[in-house]
């Protein structure tokens, strides 16, 4: 019997710490294939800051002072600090919470209640009742004042494990923030960098574009003189002056296209336009890669996908949150203790005689709730299923698309010979025809 009263639930949380429920994760497998179809990468620059082997000066400086000032990337900041807060709060369940409080009393009693009357009048007066004989003693004070100093102690013991689960919810939607974060850089800084190349891909085109306006202006004339002089046709003059009209008409559009792209730099900087202006004032020449971006192997898309980490960690956070949701249809343990002191004086109040103390343990346990704890297990089961299903889902879509844009890189490799050749096809033909007219 004296062993029945010593086992408190403290020693049945100890013989009970095995009994964790719920499923537990195991991270999912994918089966992938062994190389891109249409990789043609060759060569490896720094993957994590690849856009340095642009060598643009101008353009480190700008991604740096962007990820440093971009409103966008210190949202994401305080969001990763929110979660983090959040992990704290969950986790501050799993231990005891201890507060303690202080204070001073004073009050004075009624002598005409008639229910204290008897204990607060002498005894044996006319109002007791009692004999006088017995004498003029009270059995209580009307008036009375002391003070108290005391702590209370609660805890609940996760016997089932129900706030582990929890807390490691948290810690996993913590890093999903995280996860955020990191692929919302790689995004802002690659839509910094794409706009800062069509600026000066823009910019580049309107100087050409101005020095062919130029050329054509010079060959107008010619052909003006031609014709005044009786050795040209007024159709080769129109088509002259159809030329010059058409170039010129494409200066403003290349123009908007700068102002648009600047525009969009001085909002990713968090900077005025004004500023911006003065960043990228001197010409530069278009930045041209030097060696290509490493692409990697498919199954690298598991680790570097922030999209498809962050659906990977969704499947985690779900399975802990509905480890929680069978956990809490077991019972809780609480325990629970207020040690204090308590003293009409306060000489006294620190004394061993002032000391006091009240311990409890309890037990709490829905035995009936109408079927929610288990539709609560049964939801979450089905998120878990669902999230399995969007993470193959990224994983699927990130591979298709890593996969078209190998495709598309390559074409547009092809697309730029072309171009050079044209190009360097339309130079001849244009240093030919301005000897021809000038030969008359």
């Amino acid at each position: 019997m004296n062993n029945l009263k010593n086992f408190t639930p403290i020693a049945l949380g100890i013989l009970l710490s095995g009994c964790a429920v719920g499923p537990d994760y195991q991270e999912p497998t994918v089966s992938m294939a062994e190389a891109y179809i249409n990789d043609r990468t060759q060569g490896q620059i720094h993957e994590g800051q690849w856009w340095v082997g642009l060598n643009d000066p101008v353009l480190n400086i700008l991604v740096q002072d962007m990820q440093s000032q971009s409103l966008t990337l210190q949202m994401a900041s305080q969001r990763v600090k929110m979660a983090k807060s959040y992990q704290t709060v969950v986790e501050s369940f799993k231990v005891p919470t201890v507060s303690v409080g202080a204070g001073y009393y004073n009050y004075q009693l009624s002598k005409n209640d008639s229910l204290l009357s008897p204990a607060l009048n002498p005894i044996g007066d006319s109002v007791s009742g009692l004999p006088p004989q017995i004498g003029g003693m009270t059995l209580l004070d009307n008036q009375h004042q002391g003070g108290f100093v005391g702590a209370s102690i609660a805890w609940e013991a996760d016997i089932f494990g129900r706030l582990d689960r929890q807390a490691n919810a948290a810690e996993i939607r913590k890093e999903q923030v995280e996860i955020y974060q990191d692929g919302l850089t790689t995004l802002v800084t690659a839509d910094l960098i794409h706009n800062y190349l069509q600026y000066r891909g823009a910019q580049k085109r309107h100087a050409l574009m101005q020095d062919n306006l130029e050329d054509q202006q010079r060959t107008e004339e010619l052909v003006q003189k031609m014709v005044a002089s009786g050795y040209g046709s007024e159709l080769d003059l129109a088509q002259a002056q159809a030329l010059t009209a058409a170039t010129e008409a494409l200066l403003p559009q290349l123009e908007i296209a700068q102002q648009v792209h600047k525009q969009r730099i001085a909002t990713l900087l968090n900077e005025p336009l004004s500023k911006v202006d003065i960043r990228l004032a001197n010409e530069a020449e278009l930045p041209e890669l030097e060696g290509t971006i490493p692409v990697g192997l498919p199954s690298d898309l598991l680790k570097r996908r922030a999209d498809i980490r962050f659906a990977e960690r969704e499947m985690a956070a779900v399975n802990e949150e509905w480890a929680a949701s069978v956990a809490n249809r077991y019972p809780k343990f609480f325990l629970t203790g207020a040690p204090g002191v308590s003293a009409d004086s306060f000489d006294d109040l620190f004394s061993s005689d002032s000391f006091g103390w009240v311990g409890a343990a309890g037990i709490h346990w829905n035995v009936f709730d109408g079927g929610r704890g288990k539709a609560m297990v049964e939801m979450n089961e089905a998120r878990f299923e669902s999230a399995a299903l969007g993470y193959q889902h990224s994983v699927n879509s990130a591979v298709a698309e890593v996969d078209s844009l190998l495709f598309a890189y390559g074409r547009s490799q092809e697309h730029q010979k072309s171009i050079e050749k044209a190009y360097q096809s339309a130079e001849t033909a244009l240093t030919k025809a301005k000897s021809l007219y000038k030969a008359g």
